[in-house]
């Protein structure tokens, strides 16, 4: 399954602006929604993502395929699988705040974004000042 750019932005635009319509209801108090469904397209968005993530991390996984190429790739996809878990851990986190499920300080229900912020500077610090030896 192949999406070209054009489908993936408007996917994107499409559950973002759904999410944002839906939170500016409950800020305003005019829908008494649980914070849980507030949230409902991004999930759907990062499911969509995690398994078209795991499919192609899966394609790996056959045989023929010679691990010693693409390994750069796996690194790649791999840390991507860890970032859309700290953001659906994070997101798990904000919504049982606000829901008042947990009493658990603010501090700690940022803890997955702010892991998430310093792999993503890492990440781009790897990828600006990196140089290849050949």
């Amino acid at each position: 399954m192949r999406m070209s750019l054009a489908q993936r932005v408007l996917l994107t635009w499409l559950f973002t602006l759904l999410f944002l319509i839906m939170l500016v209801l409950k800020l305003d108090e005019k829908a008494p929604w649980n914070w849980f469904l507030i949230f409902i397209p991004v999930w759907i968005f990062d499911t969509i993502l995690l398994v078209m993530l795991i499919v192609k991390m899966a394609g790996r996984c056959k045989s023929g395929v010679d691990p010693r190429n693409g390994s750069q790739n796996m690194k790649k996809k791999a840390w991507y699988l860890i970032a859309m878990l700290l953001k659906l851990a994070f997101c798990l986190a904000l919504c049982a705040k606000l829901q008042r499920f947990t009493t658990m300080k603010l501090a700690y229900v940022f803890i997955p974004l702010w892991a998430l912020l310093i792999g993503g500077m890492i990440e781009l610090g790897y990828n600006i000042f990196y140089v290849r030896r050949d």
